[in-house]
């Protein structure tokens, strides 16, 4: 038999005397873990939430890796490149790559008989990955987009139709103006969508890959460049070297220069933020930790005082230190195990509620986000429940050391 573990349960179950403050101490002890352990594994819920939230709303709009021409790359002007099928399928054979589509962007004004607004278009075929703009469509359809003929639809954000008081089925003009002179088109509002994401809301909308091109003045085939999705995020290095191999460098059949680039690459100001979160995480990680861990070591100390008169009894009947001191560190587990299994059902409580009543609210122009965003990540809360109890352990190591300065003559006299 586990002598200190005997002991320690012995210890933990008995009440005693309800005026002594042990009861209270113990109570603290594990509160303190409780609320760390909660407030950590919310924190990390939040931000991956965030992170991630932010994350795919770029992609939507930028994909996992853009194809395009070398020049564009150097400057704001737009330079086209060819892709034309068959390029485009060599694009999706590349080795971890799960989708190519094409697009075009060409700098407009749309104007009404009262507003106008200065907007890039977005154009783009039938191949299209219409996923992450189907999910954040407010009001109307997503038409039939395509690089043989012109639909005369555009779908614009909510911003954009707030600028310009549009709705779903109103027709606008919209205007470019080149070297050769202004062309002008027609467009019916068919959808209006809404990411949050300001940097393209403000800025963006689409339209058909046929009507991007002729106002370019492009050739057939050309086009802006191609986005490429991958099957594996986390191997998106590993993919975006592949398809450097293939693509970088090589020219097409006009003589334009193609080059690739990661979503990091393209959009590195949005992502070097994000990163930015991950030191505040780490803070609060370490700030709690250090609160539950000096919760417990103040409620160890008080326990270990408390019991001196048994530590003597234990002492003078043979028990050695280090036997004794497991007795309160197998103490010691028991709250830190109670205040473990509290907190974590109080986490999972909060993110429950959050993902389903969206209590906690944030300012979508500041956060880019409506509601709080919650993710459960199962390996991530295992590591910060099993760190969180080595940690408080090995911090009661050293308060354990107490034990050996108790002298059973004098804890017989100890009140």
């Amino acid at each position: 038999m586990n002598f200190p573990l005997f002991i320690a349960r012995r210890i933990y179950s008995d009440k005693g005397d309800r005026r002594k403050v042990s009861r209270p101490a113990i109570h603290i002890a594990t509160v303190g873990v409780a609320i760390g352990l909660a407030v950590m594994i919310l924190t990390v819920s939040v931000v991956l939430g965030f992170k991630h939230t932010i994350r795919d709303k770029v992609i939507g709009f930028g994909s996992h890796i853009q194809v395009c021409n070398f020049l564009a790359m150097q400057t704001t002007d737009s330079y086209p490149i060819c892709i034309d099928d068959s390029t485009l399928n060599a694009l999706r054979h590349i080795d971890g790559i799960s989708h190519a589509e094409r697009y075009a962007t060409a700098q407009g004004i749309l104007k009404t008989e009262t507003d106008f607004l200065g907007i890039a278009f977005k154009g783009v075929a039938e191949e299209y990955n219409w996923d992450f703009i189907r999910q954040n469509l407010v009001s109307g359809e997503i038409p039939k987009f395509s690089d043989k003929s012109a639909s005369n639809k555009i779908l614009v954000s909510t911003n954009t139709a707030s600028t310009l008081h549009l709705k779903v089925g109103d027709r606008i003009y919209g205007y470019f103006v080149s070297d050769t002179g202004v062309r002008a088109r027609r467009f019916t509002v068919s959808g209006i969508y809404e990411t949050n994401m300001s940097q393209f809301d403000n800025s963006l909308c689409f339209t058909d890959l046929y009507t991007t091109r002729k106002v370019n003045g492009w050739e057939e085939g050309q086009c802006s460049g191609a986005e490429l999705r991958v099957s594996d995020f986390s191997r998106l290095e590993t993919t975006a070297t592949g398809v450097v191999k293939k693509v970088n460098r090589k020219t097409d059949r006009y003589g334009d220069v193609m080059i690739s680039q990661t979503i990091y690459e393209a959009y590195p100001q949005i992502f070097s933020w994000l990163s930015l979160l991950d030191i505040n995480v780490w803070i609060i990680l370490v700030l709690m930790i250090c609160v539950a861990g000096f919760t417990m070591i103040s409620g160890l100390l008080i326990i270990i005082l408390e019991r001196t008169q048994m530590i003597g009894t234990l002492k003078a009947l043979g028990a050695k230190n280090s036997s004794i001191r497991h007795t309160f560190l197998w103490f010691a587990v028991f709250v830190i195990g109670r205040g473990v299994v509290f907190g974590n059902l109080a986490a999972i409580a909060l993110i429950v509620l959050q993902k389903t009543t969206g209590i906690v609210s944030l300012d979508p122009a500041t956060y880019y986000v409506s509601e709080a965003p919650m993710e459960v990540n199962i390996p991530a809360f295992v590591v910060l429940n099993v760190v969180t109890v080595a940690v408080s352990i090995l911090i009661l190591i050293a308060p354990s050391y107490l034990i050996s300065h108790i002298h059973p003559a004098k804890s017989m006299r100890y009140e």
